[in-house]
């Protein structure tokens, strides 16, 4: 059930980044690009999320426990280190360079069109050089 789960909310947030546009790159840099020719559409599809999310959550702190698993998953870690900047950092210089973030670049994988492939390839090799690095990292 819980891969059902999962493969479902998969298709329905891809499905939703389809239909606000969030894979085409050109919406996502306009939006960026406040200097120039400024595309306000990604302002719609961030307060159609929070419209969404937030009575989500406020219905979620309700109830005692998911429907399907024993507890709720909180980060416990909730320090701002090195690591965390450096991951945002790089996050945000990806999507404003390129336009695309992980969500977008896999539901693009559809089309079938090289960039999003090698947006994907690109993002792999760096989780595979974290998880290896990361490791050696810890103490």
């Amino acid at each position: 059930m819980h891969i059902l789960m999962g493969l479902l909310c998969g298709l329905t947030f891809g499905l939703g980044l389809v239909i606000s546009g969030m894979t085409d790159t050109r919406v996502v840099l306009g939006f960026l690009d406040i200097a120039g020719n400024w595309n306000p559409a990604l302002l719609a599809v961030m307060a159609g999320a929070l419209a969404v999310t937030i009575p989500g959550f406020w219905m979620l702190k309700k109830r005692p426990a998911p429907l399907l698993a024993k507890d709720f998953f909180v980060p416990a870690k909730g320090v701002i280190d090195r690591k965390l900047i450096l991951g945002a950092v790089l996050f945000g210089s990806g999507w404003g360079l390129y336009g695309y973030c992980p969500g977008p670049a896999l539901a693009s994988l559809l089309t079938l069109d090289w960039q999003p492939v090698l947006f994907v390839l690109a993002m792999a090799a760096g989780m595979i050089i974290e998880s290896i690095t990361g490791k050696r990292a810890k103490p």
